[in-house]
């Protein structure tokens, strides 16, 4: 076995440095490469994504702009319709009351040409034809004239215009309702089942069953979604805590509960009185300027989205993605009430009335 020399420990020690700086410099080449082959299939998927984004709000705004175009061409063609049928009733009244008046000008003229007869004999044996003359020379006026219906285009025409366009919109906001069979002993649901309280007094005397949340004081909605499209709006107004999403039909509703996806639920929460995270594992921070007063939900079930929106603009709050399994239901939880006034104001589901 040959001997080590005085230079053997160095060149070990610098050999062994360069193959370490090697597997790190593969190391970093390998994760740098991954991250180029990521950052272009996401430069791919958002060229795509755009490409798809802009067909579908061109679509929007071209279905809106076709919509106000027919309407605005029914209500031309209204105007025109009531234009005609006016023009027309005031033209044959005109006719009509030209025709009386020359009758009634022939009357007068008949009758002043009498009154100017001098001679008495003459005048008064033509006295007894006079009647018979003047037959069918004295009209009445009835005239009765209807204003032209200038309101029914001047008036709120833009509100007039939204109403008509509303009928349009799909999917239509849904009038919810609660289901009372699966309500926390605590809350308070109103006759109706579209507004949730917690009550701060003794629990219900309700039946226990396995559809009833006996921890979280929450509820959920009565129907249950499978597919489709749907949009709904909820109250959250002066709340200093609530938590509003869906639920798979199959969770587990008993004991404490971890609100988040993995367990069948996907919601967003307000707490601290005015903090505002989505249920996500850990939970993720929404950036929201104001404080809200509705959110929109809105569910594509077959396209596996989730997104959740301020309903007074329409601003995007979060996005849950994911491949539903089975039925959802909506979800709700009001939070407790405190004994110092804070979070006594219920959630109520905002029914869109036109």
């Amino acid at each position: 076995m040959p001997e080590k020399t005085a230079v053997d420990q160095p060149w070990t020690q610098a050999l062994r440095e360069l193959k370490e700086q090697l597997q790190a410099l593969q190391d970093s080449e390998r994760e740098h490469t991954e991250a180029l082959q990521l950052l272009k299939r996401q430069l791919a998927e958002t060229k795509s994504s755009t490409k798809s984004l802009r067909t579908t709000i061109g679509e929007a705004f071209e279905r809106l702009h076709r919509l106000l175009r027919e309407r605005q061409k029914a209500m031309l063609e209204e105007l025109e319709a009531d234009t005609a049928r006016t023009l027309t009733d005031i033209e044959q009244k005109v006719q009509r009351y030209s025709q009386q008046l020359r009758k009634v000008q022939e009357g007068a003229q008949i009758l002043q040409e009498r009154l100017a007869e001098t001679d008495r004999h003459t005048f008064l044996a033509g006295v007894a034809s006079l009647s018979e003359r003047l037959k069918g020379k004295i009209h009445e006026t009835n005239l009765t004239y209807e204003d032209f219906p200038t309101s029914k285009y001047t008036g709120p025409l833009q509100y007039t215009i939204w109403k008509s366009l509303f009928q349009d919109i799909h999917p239509v906001p849904a009038a919810l309702t609660l289901d009372p069979g699966t309500a926390h002993q605590r809350l308070i649901l109103s006759d109706d089942c579209t507004i949730v309280a917690y009550g701060n007094l003794h629990p219900q005397p309700l039946q226990d069953s396995p559809k009833r949340f006996d921890v979280e004081v929450s509820v959920l909605g009565s129907e249950a979604f499978s597919s489709g499209v749907h949009y709904w709006e909820v109250v959250v107004a002066e709340k200093t805590q609530w938590v509003i999403g869906l639920a798979h039909e199959a969770a587990s509703r008993k004991g404490s509960i971890q609100i988040q996806p993995s367990r069948g639920f996907y919601c967003i929460v307000m707490h601290d009185g005015n903090q505002y995270s989505a249920c996500t594992e850990p939970w993720t921070r929404l950036n929201v300027r104001d404080k809200l007063d509705k959110v929109g939900v809105f569910l594509d079930y077959d396209q596996g989205l989730l997104i959740f929106y301020n309903a007074d603009d329409m601003s995007w709050l979060y996005t849950f993605r994911e491949k539903f399994p089975g039925k959802l239901c909506s979800y709700f939880s009001p939070g407790q009430s405190h004994a110092n006034g804070k979070n006594v104001q219920p959630l109520r589901i905002n029914t869109v009335r036109i």
